[in-house]
């Protein structure tokens, strides 16, 4: 369970995050809403670790986490433009984290390859990532995430870079190889459709302060 407790941030004098709470259990898809500038970002970097807070703890399966740096944390954080590394190939892209744990090449490869079969992407492993459309690239990114088997899953405004068709498509699918993995994640939104379509709770920031929004069971 990933948990937040207490957390508080200032931005520019002003208190931009007051006194958070927010758990989120293995899992389980949470999305927090807000406006622009309303401190969204600024929380999913302060769980995933690139910001400290100015009060507060992060959690983490009964840990205090909050001063650990992010590589220690083995999170897996998702931005809306993809960031793929474009002078690699798309298996290499995948078998990257592996590689940076000192798993051998050949034995990365494989993986990412079998990983790259579970997204329906097995016959543009050898083709470079600007080679792919939108979504295919998404699907890249989401297998990047997951293959390095990570505690948990940030995602920041993941699908707003995609149209809207793609984006709807893509949501269900997300949502189901999220569960499968059975990662806490959180996903940071302003589009309340997504938040509908991929997530079990939502919450919303205003003024700093986090106010549920709703809770689907089951």
């Amino acid at each position: 369970m990933l948990e937040l407790r207490h957390i508080s941030q200032n931005y520019a004098a002003r208190a931009l995050l007051k006194d958070i709470d927010l758990r989120v259990s293995a899992g389980e898809i949470v999305a927090l809403l807000g406006a622009s500038g309303s401190g969204k970002s600024t929380l999913l970097s302060i769980v995933a670790g690139l910001q400290p807070p100015r009060a507060g703890q992060v959690w983490f399966d009964g840990h205090d986490i909050t001063t650990q740096p992010p590589e220690q944390r083995r999170f897996a954080l998702m931005f809306q433009d993809f960031a793929l590394f474009p002078h690699l190939n798309v298996q290499d892209n995948v078998a990257f984290g592996l590689i940076e744990k000192r798993l051998p090449k050949p034995q990365a490869r494989a993986q990412a390859l079998g990983m790259l079969g579970l997204m329906g992407l097995s016959s543009h492993a050898q083709h470079k990532v600007w080679q792919l459309s939108g979504g295919e690239q998404q699907r890249v990114a989401l297998a990047r995430a997951l293959i390095t088997q990570p505690r948990a899953l940030l995602l920041d405004e993941p699908f707003s870079a995609l149209d809207a068709d793609l984006r709807s498509s893509l949501r269900d699918e997300f949502r189901s190889r999220i569960q499968a993995a059975g990662m806490p994640t959180l996903l940071v939104t302003h589009d309340e459709a997504e938040a509908q379509a991929m997530a079990a709770r939502a919450v919303r920031l205003v003024d700093g302060l986090l106010q549920p929004l709703w809770y689907r069971a089951g």
